[in-house]
Protein backbone atom coordinates (compact mmCIF):
# COMPACT_ATOMS: atom_id res chain seq x y z
CA UNK A 1 0.00 0.00 0.00
CA UNK A 2 1.44 3.44 -0.48
CA UNK A 3 1.91 6.10 2.07
CA UNK A 4 -0.31 9.11 1.30
CA UNK A 5 1.92 12.30 1.84
CA UNK A 6 0.30 14.30 4.88
CA UNK A 7 0.26 17.86 3.92
CA UNK A 8 1.15 19.90 7.17
CA UNK A 9 0.60 23.51 8.76
CA UNK A 10 2.41 26.19 8.42
CA UNK A 11 3.60 27.09 12.19
CA UNK A 12 2.93 23.49 13.50
CA UNK A 13 3.83 20.41 12.30
CA UNK A 14 1.70 17.21 12.03
CA UNK A 15 2.33 15.24 15.47
CA UNK A 16 2.60 11.33 15.26
CA UNK A 17 -0.63 11.15 16.86
CA UNK A 18 -2.41 12.95 14.60
CA UNK A 19 -0.74 10.97 11.83
CA UNK A 20 -2.04 8.14 13.42
CA UNK A 21 -5.58 9.71 12.89
CA UNK A 22 -5.12 10.93 9.43
CA UNK A 23 -3.88 7.65 7.77
CA UNK A 24 -6.12 5.35 9.53
CA UNK A 25 -9.17 6.26 7.29
CA UNK A 26 -8.47 7.11 3.58
CA UNK A 27 -11.15 9.73 3.18
CA UNK A 28 -9.97 11.49 6.63
CA UNK A 29 -6.24 12.26 4.36
CA UNK A 30 -8.09 13.08 1.55
CA UNK A 31 -10.03 16.11 3.21
CA UNK A 32 -7.01 16.97 5.49
CA UNK A 33 -5.11 17.55 2.55
CA UNK A 34 -7.30 19.44 0.71
CA UNK A 35 -7.81 21.94 3.57
CA UNK A 36 -5.71 25.22 3.26
CA UNK A 37 -2.10 25.43 4.99
CA UNK A 38 -4.01 27.81 7.28
CA UNK A 39 -6.66 25.50 8.29
CA UNK A 40 -4.66 22.92 8.99
CA UNK A 41 -2.42 24.89 11.10
CA UNK A 42 -5.64 25.69 13.24
CA UNK A 43 -6.55 22.15 13.34
CA UNK A 44 -2.59 21.28 14.69
CA UNK A 45 -2.40 23.51 17.48
CA UNK A 46 -6.63 22.86 18.50
CA UNK A 47 -5.04 19.38 19.31
CA UNK A 48 -1.49 20.11 20.54
CA UNK A 49 -2.17 22.66 22.75
CA UNK A 50 -4.40 21.14 25.47
CA UNK A 51 -2.86 20.05 28.33
CA UNK A 52 -4.54 17.03 29.66
CA UNK A 53 -4.05 13.53 27.44
CA UNK A 54 -7.71 12.72 27.52
CA UNK A 55 -8.60 16.07 26.35
CA UNK A 56 -5.88 15.77 23.65
CA UNK A 57 -7.70 12.19 22.68
CA UNK A 58 -11.26 13.83 22.67
CA UNK A 59 -9.61 16.44 20.36
CA UNK A 60 -8.34 13.64 17.93
CA UNK A 61 -11.73 11.63 17.76
CA UNK A 62 -13.30 15.09 17.26
CA UNK A 63 -11.16 16.23 14.87
CA UNK A 64 -11.53 12.86 12.63
CA UNK A 65 -15.37 13.53 13.08
CA UNK A 66 -15.67 17.09 11.91
CA UNK A 67 -13.28 16.21 8.65
CA UNK A 68 -15.51 13.60 7.62
CA UNK A 69 -18.38 16.36 7.74
CA UNK A 70 -16.88 18.98 5.84
CA UNK A 71 -15.96 21.56 8.77
CA UNK A 72 -12.48 23.19 7.72
CA UNK A 73 -11.54 24.31 10.96
CA UNK A 74 -11.79 23.44 15.01
CA UNK A 75 -15.70 25.11 16.23
CA UNK A 76 -14.99 27.84 18.96
CA UNK A 77 -11.21 28.17 18.27
CA UNK A 78 -10.12 31.54 18.67
CA UNK A 79 -7.37 30.53 16.06
CA UNK A 80 -3.82 29.58 16.74
CA UNK A 81 -1.81 31.91 19.38
CA UNK A 82 1.58 31.18 18.34
CA UNK A 83 1.00 33.14 14.70
CA UNK A 84 0.04 36.18 16.97
CA UNK A 85 3.73 38.37 17.62
CA UNK A 86 1.57 40.06 20.81
CA UNK A 87 1.23 35.81 21.81
CA UNK A 88 4.46 34.43 21.73
CA UNK A 89 6.01 35.74 24.55
CA UNK A 90 3.51 32.76 25.71
CA UNK A 91 4.83 30.17 24.35
CA UNK A 92 8.09 28.42 23.72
Amino acid sequence: MNEKEIATGFVHKVPADLKEILTSNPDVIERWNKLTPVARNEWICWVTIVKKPETRKEHLVRLQEDILIGKKRPCCWPGCPHRRESAKKWFK
